[in-house]
């Protein structure tokens, strides 16, 4: 990240000496024309200078784009930590997750190997996913449910998936349910209900979720 935008801010800073460059000698252009000594500038000669213009804006873009993307990692890794290792009894690892800006604790993970953060919702009786995530995934349905939202009462089924945690909690063979209710939310994230964080020790503090994981895994 740090040789890319030192690349763009080389090619921006020689960018911005070359503009400013163009404007000096358009305004000397200027200044002799009013003297009678030249003719304006044309319209040939302008036409660069906005190309330069354009390439300049769209520089700055891309540096603002690497920036945040460069933030938004750098808060993600803020908000999850992992002290500790190992799982399970005699285990002294704590994960601590921060709550995000979007008043939520999200929990790095994977389902079926795919990779996506989970949304901790601990009024939630069981985990669930997208319907859109598990077409994706070919999960095979083990039945239909109905689940209480906040938006109502949606339908789903039930799939089974392979569910897996940072800081080494995992879930084989876990039954979800697959929600069309879930494919409305910007992110799509699965919703990680007490069927899992029920086999953990855990508390909530001051917008700080810790885990102990020291419980039995599925």
């Amino acid at each position: 990240m740090g040789v890319g935008c030192s690349w763009w801010t080389q090619i921006l800073a020689r960018e911005l000496f070359e503009i400013a460059s163009d404007f000096c000698a358009v305004r000397r252009l200027k200044a002799r024309n009013n003297r009678g000594q030249l003719n304006a500038p044309s319209m040939s000669n302008e036409l660069p200078r906005t190309f330069k213009i354009i390439t300049v804006w769209l520089l700055l873009g891309v540096v603002v784009f690497l920036g945040l993307q460069w933030w938004m990692r750098q808060q993600q890794q803020t908000r999850f930590q992992l002290q500790g290792s190992g799982v399970g009894a005699g285990s002294h690892a704590v994960v601590e997750i921060t709550r995000g800006p979007d008043g939520h604790y999200h929990w790095p993970g994977s389902i079926n190997g795919r990779e996506l953060e989970f949304l901790v919702d601990t009024g939630a009786t069981g985990t669930a996913i997208s319907a859109q995530l598990a077409r994706e995934l070919n999960l095979p349905s083990l039945g239909q449910v109905q689940s209480n939202t906040a938006g109502g009462v949606v339908s789903g089924r039930v799939v089974s998936v392979n569910l897996a945690l940072q800081g080494g909690v995992t879930a084989q063979q876990l039954r979800v349910v697959a929600l069309e209710g879930l494919n409305d939310r910007r992110t799509e994230q699965p919703l990680l209900g007490m069927d899992v964080l029920g086999k953990l020790r855990w508390q909530q503090r001051d917008g700080v979720l810790r885990i102990e994981l020291g419980g039995p895994q599925q």
